[in-house]
């Protein structure tokens, strides 16, 4: 997120990044950087350590099921993925350390650049990317690693129709979202419809181990290679859940994926964003740099074609 938590403070993280991880951490910053956590550089002496990650506890999560998540990343790491670029147990041999409405985590500071913010364009990072999700997709999965199941119900599209029913007087963009949800109600209706056929379908695909948002921003340039980032995502489920931004961003011939499935993902993404984002704007909100993106998102996912006539 590019603001600060209000519930958190700099001296909080450092205090627990100190107890918990690491005593010679002197001083964390925040960094404007991914969206939905908050993240930290933590140094020593002027000298990056950790980058520190704060999650809130939410419907997506819990304390047991991010946890699940982050040690099943670690035993990837562990077993030879070396593009798994997974936290660190803290001391007390816990993956998560609880703070306020949520938790941190630890990852190891490496040096690199995101691969993008936009759609998969290099070949090079395309192949490496298809050789790195393949043995990922054959690696044993974690055992205790969350199983994917939908995430959109199918009252989504009454939820948006109650929601949008009245005003929003609740900050700078509550009519302007309120007026483009109101707009796309009876496409987020059939969207629903087909995202709920398609997970009855993916019960009898065969499921592996999967990132869930292998997306550029999440892909980290570095001496040793490139290297997956944020696995609070990491889920049992259909290999195209990874796959799927693959084949959006043109490399399909380059993959055996189902479309079904790839469709199935593609859905789950545009709808979990809408209802998210319907959420945030119909709550009070300022106007701030996450206000703008998120508004920016919510036009993007409701307005979009979808991938196959992309």
């Amino acid at each position: 997120m590019f603001q600060p938590p209000l519930n958190l403070t700099d001296a909080e993280v450092l205090d627990l990044v100190r107890s918990g991880w690491c005593h010679s951490v002197d001083r964390v910053e925040h960094l404007a950087v991914g969206f939905g956590a908050h993240h930290w550089r933590a140094e020593r002496a002027g000298v990056p350590i950790w980058f520190v990650t704060y999650d809130r506890f939410s419907d997506r999560h819990t304390a047991s099921s991010l946890a699940a998540a982050y040690t099943g990343a670690i035993q990837l790491a562990d077993g030879g993925l070396q593009f798994v670029l997974a936290p660190a147990l803290a001391r007390s041999g816990d993956v998560l350390l609880p703070i306020v409405d949520g938790a941190l985590s630890c990852t190891p500071w490496v040096t690199g650049k995101v691969v993008g913010e936009g759609p998969l364009i290099d070949a090079a990072t395309a192949a490496q990317n298809i050789a790195d999700l393949t043995r990922l997709h054959a690696f044993p999965p974690p055992e205790q690693i969350p199983r994917w199941k939908p995430v959109i119900g199918p009252d989504l599209g009454v939820r948006l129709e109650y929601l949008v029913a009245e005003p929003w007087e609740t900050g700078p963009y509550a009519e302007p979202a309120r007026a483009v949800v109101a707009q796309r109600l009876t496409d987020v209706h059939v969207w629903t419809e087909r995202y709920l056929e398609l997970a009855a379908v993916a019960v009898d695909r065969r499921w592996v181990a999967t990132h869930g948002e292998t997306h550029t921003a999440n892909q980290l340039r570095t001496a040793d290679g490139i290297r997956f980032v944020d696995w609070e995502s990491l889920k049992l489920a259909p290999r195209e859940r990874d796959l799927s931004t693959l084949v959006q961003a043109g490399w399909g011939n380059h993959v055996r994926a189902d479309r079904a499935m790839v469709e199935l993902f593609d859905l789950e993404w545009r709808l979990s964003e809408i209802d998210a984002y319907a959420a945030w704007f119909a709550a009070p909100h300022t106007g701030t740099k996450d206000d703008r993106v998120a508004y920016g998102g919510l036009q993007g996912e409701l307005g979009r074609s979808p991938w196959w006539r992309s």
